[in-house]
């Protein structure tokens, strides 16, 4: 099994000054403190260069919110997985459901940019989820696993799946444990021993031990919960006693 991930997802928030008070916050708890848990950080793309040089000694890892799956060309407003790396990235989420939504991003795009990440040598953090009325319509598993078949890429190793019931996101909602139990044991029979497993979704302190217990969840995707360092090393905390 592979070590747990703790990652944070800041979509479009923060600015210079919140990244360099958060990174030192979190870099003072973190200095001295064995945690069963990988930390990982991944603000938009401006502030990575900040947060790369402010977590330089914190043993917290850095990541990326999306990149393109060319190395180089006429793509306006794109990042390469490359530049990534060089920035000191060592992750990069894929196929978020804001990004499927917002910018019409299919299966086959996310698998051709999780193929480009792991080619400049990052972990693509693919995502997956349903929604609430593919939920109630009781298509949650088909459509979960449909993308996860489509959207992953051929190699396995290394790679993280985050499941995130799109319903849940932001909004404080979570599944019962039951529904969050049975989606990522079939995850786990589709993708594998080797492919890590996050669940992404309203998690926070209150609920993040509950959550991490159990079985086949290998981590969190954090939003939220994420932009509070207090709050996003407590969930840490809870991982690491889960």
């Amino acid at each position: 099994m592979t070590q747990t991930l703790i990652a944070g997802n800041w979509k479009m928030n923060g600015d210079k000054a919140m990244a360099k008070a958060f990174a030192a916050e979190l870099a003072g708890l973190r200095e001295g403190v064995s945690l069963g848990c990988t930390l990982l950080l991944c603000p938009p793309f401006p502030l990575l260069p900040i947060l790369a040089e402010a977590l330089r000694n914190a043993q917290i890892a850095l990541g990326a919110q999306d990149c393109h799956f060319a190395t180089s060309g006429a793509h306006t407003g794109d990042v390469s997985a490359e530049l990534l790396a060089e920035l000191g990235c060592s992750h990069v989420i894929l196929g978020h459901s804001e990004r499927r939504s917002d910018h019409g991003e299919d299966d086959a795009l996310v698998r051709a940019k999780a193929e480009a990440a792991q080619a400049a040598g990052l972990t693509p953090i693919v995502c997956v989820g349903e929604s609430e009325a593919q939920r109630d319509g009781g298509r949650a598993q088909e459509v979960v696993l449909g993308q996860l078949a489509a959207s992953r890429p051929q190699a396995t190793g290394g790679l993280v799946v985050a499941y995130e019931p799109v319903w849940a996101i932001g909004t404080g909602r979570t599944p019962e444990a039951e529904d969050i139990a049975e989606m990522h044991d079939a995850l786990r029979r589709e993708a594998g021993e080797e492919v890590a497993l996050l669940y992404g979704g309203s998690m926070k302190p209150g609920n993040a031990a509950a959550i991490l217990a159990i079985d086949n969840v290998d981590g969190g995707l954090i939003g939220g919960a994420s932009l509070k360092p207090g709050d996003f090393w407590e969930i840490a905390r809870a991982a690491g006693a889960a």
